[in-house]
């Protein structure tokens, strides 16, 4: 029931994170993301489709009030992260398919160096979905990432519409939505989202790659709407659970969740892409 994105950019803003040094040294922060994607088509056939997605991300720690260790740190940061998703189609019969997924990247600060010097990291997917009535499907797999460290996880699928206007859109571990379509261009969602950031910070150590990690889960409400038939936009907003932060050296995040802000801007999939996929 949701648009399918062709090229998006999106930017997000999470005010109010303080970070402090052992000294007792505390920063105020706002962290600022700016992210763009767009999605090629390689190949679409009959029962098989593959598109690769270049992505681009950049983020920002906005000092809002001044420390004297902590804010030097942070604030002088430019995170950076580049990579490409991969996807595969491929439909077993007229109520089965394959999605596989592969995505390799890296993220690392670039300030006094480059992405180059850093490791690369990927994440594998491959989940088995099947059609089981018109309003319902449901799916089954494995993710696969290597990063600062080995993980395995498995992902389960639900989608269901209650009705013509209302559904759930399930993807563990990664969401949990309820929809709810008031007209073909508007959707209101009540959703949790997680999302996993992780860069390197080579020139903090001199042998071995240090890291900043978190992990959050992002509970708000979101609207997404239709502005022409190519054309469409989504605001999402809430409170920002951070589940882990792991940051280098002496700084510790003495607040590390609040509320969000995300807005998002994208081109749909051309008609005759979609035609030709479906």
């Amino acid at each position: 029931m949701a648009p399918t994105k062709w090229i998006g950019y999106r930017n997000v803003h999470a005010p109010g994170r303080i970070y402090q040094t052992a000294q007792g040294s505390s920063s105020r922060y706002t962290l600022e993301e700016n992210f763009i994607k767009a999605y090629l088509p390689i190949a679409i056939k009959r029962h098989f489709a593959i598109a690769a997605a270049p992505y681009y991300r950049s983020e920002h720690f906005e000092v809002k009030s001044l420390g004297v260790l902590a804010g030097e740190q942070l604030s002088t940061w430019n995170l950076r992260s580049v990579g490409v998703d991969l996807k595969v189609l491929i439909c077993l019969d007229s109520a089965g398919w394959m999605i596989n997924t592969a995505n390799v990247s890296k993220s690392a600060n670039v300030s006094g160096t480059s992405l180059g010097d850093v490791p690369l990291t990927y994440t594998l997917s491959s989940i088995y979905m099947k059609r089981r009535s018109p309003n319902t499907e449901m799916g089954i797999g494995v993710m696969v990432n290597r990063s600062n460290n080995f993980l395995v996880l498995p992902v389960v699928v639900y989608n269901h519409n209650f009705a013509n206007k209302t559904g759930v859109e399930i993807t563990l571990p990664q969401k949990i939505a309820w929809r709810y379509n008031p007209t073909t261009n508007d959707i209101f969602y009540l959703k949790a989202e997680a999302n996993t950031r992780s860069y390197f910070l080579p020139q903090l150590t001199s042998d071995n790659h240090d890291v900043f990690r978190r992990i959050d889960v992002d509970l708000g409400v979101a609207y997404n709407r239709s502005l022409t038939s190519f054309m469409g936009a989504e605001l999402f907003a809430g409170y920002r659970r951070n589940l882990s932060t792991r940051l280098p050296g002496t700084v510790v995040a003495v607040q590390s969740s609040g509320c969000f802000v995300t807005f998002d801007l994208y081109l749909k999939i051309p008609a005759g892409l979609r035609k030709k996929a479906y």
